[in-house]
This record gives structure tokens, C-alpha cells and sequence, in this order.
């Protein structure tokens, strides 16, 4: 039975003084760089996107052109070669396994939705690796990490979200994501770190 860990978006532009910084990011990118010193060997893969947006165009309507509503539309975030795209710094990522880029050219929130460099899908990744369980981690809850839980769910995948390794946009909008996924069928767990 093989096992892998997502780790949705732990990117400059979503911690602390990033184009969408969420409150808390930087310690989740901390956090989850400890969690990988002890728990790496545990997992067959371990899978860190990140967004991975156009420069020279809104992304499919992604970009906002006036006023972003942060719903749909959003501020220019994770501009494919940017410093604002690169992974956090406290995130260590010498124990990922396979990277994907998502959002080139259009919306995606969900990991599911990129592609490795070599242009594999994560679907197929899973498949590939005989993946029946996904422990995810990330930024943001209430968005990416939510759209990624759910998407393994409905892949057929047993899933656990790790509730100490994830930071949300917003306190409301989190805990809903987190209640969301518990009712899907995935596991709110604390990693222990």
C-alpha cells in the first residue's frame, strides 16, 4: 500500500509579505520542513505544486482587470519565473519527489490540475506509484488545499488533512473548508509536529 504527501502552493506570494500572503504561512512552511525531517521516509511520493501563472496575459480571467474579488478574480500572484512563484525559503524541498506547476495560462486551484515538467498528471503520478492514500498539507485551506483534498477524494484516494500544516485565507472560510472536506470523507488530523 503506497502513500504520498501533497503539499499545495507553499510559495512566496502566499506567506507573510507575498502578493496573497496569508497570516501564518511562513510557520506552516517552517513546519512542514520539520514535519519532512521526521516523516519523509514514510510516504512512496511527496508531490509540492505551485501556481504557475502567465506574465502576459489574465490567466483565462484569473488576473483581475479592475477590482479582484477574491473569489474568482485575484491580484497578479505566482508569475511563472518570479521571485513571488518561488517556493517559501523556510519550505525545504530537498525530500520532494516530483514538482507541478499549475495555472499556466488558467485558473487552477486544484493540485490535480498541473503537470511535472515532464508533463505527467498527477492522476497519472498516483496511478503510476499504486497511491491509495494522500496526506495533504499546504496554502491556502480554504482554497488549493481544499480543491486538492477534494479532488484525491474523488480519485479514489484515502485522505488526511494535516490541520497544523495548512493556513487559510481567512479563519471563517477555512474552518468551512476544513468542515467541507471532513463531510467528503477525508481525515482532519494534527501531524504531531
Amino acid at each position: 500500500m503506497s502513500k504520498a504527501l501533497f503539499i499545495v502552493d507553499v510559495q512566496n506570494d502566499f506567506t507573510e509579505g507575498g502578493a496573497l500572503g496569508v497570516e501564518g504561512g511562513d510557520a506552516v512552511a517552517e513546519r512542514i520542513s520539520r514535519f519532512l525531517t521526521d516523516h519523509a521516509d514514510e510516504y512512496s511520493m511527496i508531490v509540492a505544486s505551485r501556481d504557475w501563472h502567465d506574465g502576459d496575459n489574465d490567466n483565462g480571467g484569473h488576473f483581475a482587470s479592475g477590482e479582484p474579488d477574491f473569489i474568482e478574480t485575484w491580484p497578479v500572484h505566482c508569475v511563472a519565473g518570479t521571485e513571488g512563484a518561488e517556493y517559501d525559503p523556510a519550505f525545504d524541498t530537498s525530500r520532494v519527489t516530483h514538482h507541478v506547476k499549475k495555472g499556466q495560462g488558467q485558473p487552477a486551484y486544484s493540485l490535480f490540475e498541473g503537470t511535472t515538467d515532464e508533463g505527467e498528471s498527477v492522476h497519472e503520478l498516483l496511478e503510476r506509484h499504486g497511491v491509495v492514500e494522500v496526506d495533504i498539507v499546504g496554502i491556502a485551506t480554504d482554497y488549493c488545499v481544499r480543491a486538492s483534498a477534494l479532488d484525491a477524494v474523488e480519485h479514489g484516494r484515502r485522505v488526511r488533512v494535516f490541520t497544523d500544516l495548512v493556513a487559510a485565507v481567512a479563519p471563517g472560510s477555512g474552518e468551512a473548508a476544513l468542515a467541507e472536506l471532513a463531510h467528503a470523507g477525508a481525515e482532519l488530523a494534527e501531524s504531531g509536529v
